[in-house]
């Protein structure tokens, strides 16, 4: 069998901001970290990162190394410490199944795949919750490989915001709504959710205006402490990406809950005010969805979230149903 790590051409990584300058698995860089101390951690964790290839090998294995293991007490270890592995043409690959730590002692774990002798792309979405040391792909030696196949929108989409737009609590790392997108369009993303660390620092956004993307779409209410600190950052926010990238789509959410209540509802007009002054002043590149209306009228719609902040599976398909149009749209013009 022949090697390759993460980081060997013609395995490319999707997912990771300006990988190609620092070739290491994290999503964010060390001088940004330094001014954010509480990314640390979330900040070297590679959510949203996969790996591409394509490939004639009938067997491929895909083996990784974590940095760190640590129990997530709302999810599994085939939610946190899995990859998932995909086969075949984007939109409609299929699932082969995944690579999940075997517990929370043993950092290396590995799996071999079978697939057709066809020329095939492998995606293979890596784990959320932990740090990676290493990732390697073994194929079979006579076999040939080659660059994955490009995304149809191959400029990144951009999601920045809570656990939830993380991926906080989909059974799996491809359950996220913003996973569900990219695979639907066939669009490439950023997944830039830090749990509970995400405030809407301007250094944040100052990163951010450093990355060429398709579109930009937040949502950090729920890590807002108060009202008074999303009023106090989210225009300052909104202000600070527009200045760098005046045409950018730009997409305002407000949480995803089942049942509004008085601080939702006073949160929900802060960010519904930041896209009402944009409005004003002639911004023809802004959108806003209103959190409520995921769920407004499903009368099920308290079994969608896990514990009545952090949407489930079921949570994640239907605030994609009501998201995606709206990115589709945008990507199509």
């Amino acid at each position: 069998m022949r090697e390759y790590t993460y980081s060997d051409y013609p395995i490319k990584v999707f997912g990771i901001p300006h990988f190609e300058k620092h070739k290491a698995l994290k999503r964010l860089p060390d001088e940004l970290i330094e001014k954010v101390p509480s990314l640390e951690f979330l900040g070297r964790r590679p959510m949203g990162a996969r790996l591409g290839f394509r490939t004639n090998s009938k067997k491929f294995t895909l083996k990784i190394e974590f940095e760190t293991l640590s129990v997530d007490i709302g999810m599994s270890i085939y939610a946190c410490q899995s990859a998932y592995v995909f086969v075949g043409e984007r939109p409609t690959s299929r699932y082969l199944g995944l690579v999940n730590a075997y517990n929370y002692e043993t950092k290396v774990c590995e799996r071999t795949f079978t697939k057709s002798e066809k020329m095939e792309d492998v995606t293979i979405f890596l784990p959320r919750n932990e740090i990676l040391k290493n990732v390697w792909v073994y194929i079979e030696d006579d076999a040939s490989i080659e660059p994955p196949t490009p995304y149809k929108y191959s400029k990144p989409m951009l999601f920045y915001g809570s656990s939830i737009t993380e991926g906080g609590i989909a059974c799996n790392v491809c359950n996220g709504y913003n996973a569900m997108i990219s695979r639907h369009l066939d669009a490439d993303y950023y997944n830039l959710g830090f749990s509970g660390s995400a405030k809407g620092e301007l250094e944040m956004a100052d990163f951010i205006n450093t990355i060429d993307i398709s579109v930009f779409i937040y949502d950090y209410d729920h890590n807002a402490p108060t009202v008074e600190h999303l009023k106090a950052t989210h225009e300052p926010f909104f202000k600070r990406i527009r200045q760098k990238q005046p045409y950018l789509p730009i997409v305002m959410l407000t949480r995803p809950c089942a049942n509004y209540e008085e601080d939702e509802l006073a949160r929900k007009e802060v960010v519904r005010a930041t896209y009402e002054n944009a409005i004003k002043c002639g911004d023809k590149n802004v959108y806003f969805i209103d959190g409520e209306s995921f769920f407004k009228n499903d009368p099920d719609k308290e079994l969608c979230f896990i514990d009545t902040v952090h949407p489930n599976d079921l949570g994640f398909f239907k605030m994609a149903q009501v998201i995606e149009p709206v990115i589709r749209k945008i990507l199509e013009k």
